[in-house]
């Protein structure tokens, strides 16, 4: 037995398929920024482990290098102190024609 398409079949699937393609844009602009959320606070979650691990690790490679008795500095000295050198002496001049 063949079935034949009718013209309300038709137009009853058309306007299924346009619900459901509507209805999912609708969902999806509700649940996206609870997503897009969730992935950036995995996402720091991972990073910021992987960032612990290797400051972890670099502290235990440096203290295991130092020597008994050995002095270290942790803190770079501040280069933005004005020097009081004289670098030069300003001359004023004039053109002469």
């Amino acid at each position: 037995m063949i079935q034949e398409a009718s013209a309300m079949g038709l137009l009853r699937t058309i306007l299924i398929i346009l619900l459901v393609w509507f209805g999912l844009k609708i969902l999806a602009r509700l649940f996206a920024p609870v997503l897009v959320k969730f992935v950036a606070k995995k996402a720091e979650q991972k990073f910021g482990e992987q960032f612990g691990n290797f400051q972890n690790q670099s502290q235990q490679h440096a203290e295991q290098k130092r020597k008994e008795g050995e002095t270290v500095i942790d803190k770079m000295p501040n280069r933005n102190a004005k020097s009081n050198d004289k670098v030069g002496e300003y001359i004023d001049y004039e053109e002469i024609d």
